[in-house]
């Protein structure tokens, strides 16, 4: 697993060990980054399942200012620190532990919002929709802003959830997809 792009191209991420976590694949790492990106000048993102960081670490080296990243699993969390620490991304990062509604309703009672959102939830546990209401419910997201869910191809997001549209969708190796969603122009 390495950062596909950016000042830290090429380098190296620590994976977390263990079965706990599905690490995003370099392939779709960059497929993702490409539909929403590829590069950013500054902005504020959440990697809300971070597992090794690999998500919110690869917006980093693409240009974002700052990515909060929450996981509830402890090796995940220290694997995330890790990586950050070994890239120099300390400064340009906060690290969570904690599940998804309750880091959500912590970021609402920072009045922040995010112009990336990134959702990577273990395939067998995923609530991405209550997820994705509870982002929209609680303003996390800027109104230019972008969420991209990763998941199983099982699953089938809705074209609309409330007022944000999926924009693209794309399936890989036949087990994961991803949908990105934008707020709708009416």
């Amino acid at each position: 697993m390495r950062v596909i792009a950016g000042e830290c191209k090429g380098r190296m991420l620590k994976p977390v060990p263990g079965h706990s976590t599905r690490p995003t694949t370099d392939k779709v790492r960059e497929s993702i980054f490409n539909m929403v990106g590829p590069f950013f000048e500054g902005g504020f993102a959440l990697d809300l399942y971070g597992g090794s960081g690999a998500l919110g670490i690869e917006a980093l080296s693409r240009g974002i200012e700052k990515v909060i990243f929450v996981d509830r699993d402890a090796k995940a969390i220290s694997v995330i620190k890790e990586n950050l620490a070994q890239f120099g991304y300390n400064e340009k990062s906060e690290v969570y532990r904690n599940d998804s509604y309750r880091a959500l309703k912590a970021l609402k009672k920072r009045e922040l919002s995010f112009s990336l959102i990134l959702l990577d939830p273990p395939y067998h546990k995923q609530k991405l929709e209550r997820d994705i209401e509870t982002i929209l419910d609680f303003g996390l997201l800027n109104r230019d802003g972008q969420l991209v869910a990763e998941h199983g191809v099982e699953v089938e997001l809705p074209e609309e959830i409330g007022t944000l549209e999926k924009v693209k969708y794309e399936s890989y190796s036949g087990t994961t997809a991803v949908s990105i969603y934008r707020f709708s122009n009416e």
